[in-house]
């Protein structure tokens, strides 16, 4: 049985005249693509009430928390700054309470973006609500190249686990505006930018968590590096697939 993978879903809030997708929920074709190529059975959870959480948690060995939205920057103490984007505070309150809970029950997790600050938000970590207020940012962090294309190299820790994934000095996409500031305690960062800003975590003492600030669903396809994170997550969430199975036999 292949792995079941939860991508939690953004909500469509553009003016439809069409009723039934009225924010309606989706998942990005190129996400679901990089799961099922990889051996994973992705599953799409819409965004409801966190306390509904438990009830999705015998639904999946894995969970990709994906781009989308400014987080909202009150999960950290603080209030908006004037350059934060578009926020949508129920996408937060569900994603954090489903990483909490899939954190406590040892789910395989993969965070791509906008993912990777939420899982540092949610872990107690904060951010820079745009790149204006890191002093150190001087790169191009929101391309103007096709998004399938690299735009800039990081340096990733030779000490890592992400490095045996995608090598010490992968070229990679980059679409974003806010970063890690504070590094949550149970994460560390294993990659930066030239210009220092953080471009990868993973947990301390496990291999549960790996995220990426840049976008691997939109490479995949001729990258290998981009390729292989996906390889390592559903071997991660298959690794969860046969403890559990094990559990469960008599």
């Amino acid at each position: 049985m292949r792995p079941r993978i939860a991508l939690p879903a953004d909500t469509l809030a553009e003016a439809t005249n069409i009723i039934n997708e009225r924010n309606a929920a989706f998942a990005p074709r190129p996400a679901i693509e990089a799961v099922v190529k990889a051996g994973g059975v992705p599953v799409i959870f819409p965004s409801v009430d966190p306390v509904d959480v438990p009830d999705y948690m015998d639904l999946f060995d894995g969970v990709a928390f994906l781009g989308g939205a400014d987080v909202d920057p009150t999960f950290y103490g603080e209030e908006p700054y004037e350059k934060l984007g578009v926020t949508y505070r129920k996408r937060d309150l569900f994603e954090i309470e489903l990483l909490k809970q899939a954190v406590a029950s040892g789910k395989a997790i993969l965070g791509i973006c906008r993912g990777m600050q939420l899982i540092n938000v949610g872990l107690g970590g904060t951010l820079y609500q745009d790149l204006s207020q890191d002093p150190h940012a001087t790169l191009k962090h929101n391309q103007m190249a096709p998004g399938n294309m690299p735009s800039h190299h990081i340096s990733v820790a030779d000490d890592s686990r992400t490095v045996n994934i995608v090598g010490e000095r992968p070229y990679v996409n980059s679409r974003h505006h806010e970063a890690v500031k504070d590094v949550a305690p149970s994460l560390r960062v294993v990659a930066r930018a030239d210009d220092q800003v953080v471009e990868a975590v993973e947990s301390i003492g496990s291999d549960q968590i790996i995220g990426v600030q840049w976008h691997p669903e939109n490479m995949y396809k001729h990258h290998a590096d981009s390729k292989a994170i996906f390889a390592d997550f559903i071997e991660r969430s298959t690794r969860v697939a046969e403890s559990s199975r094990r559990v469960q036999q008599p």
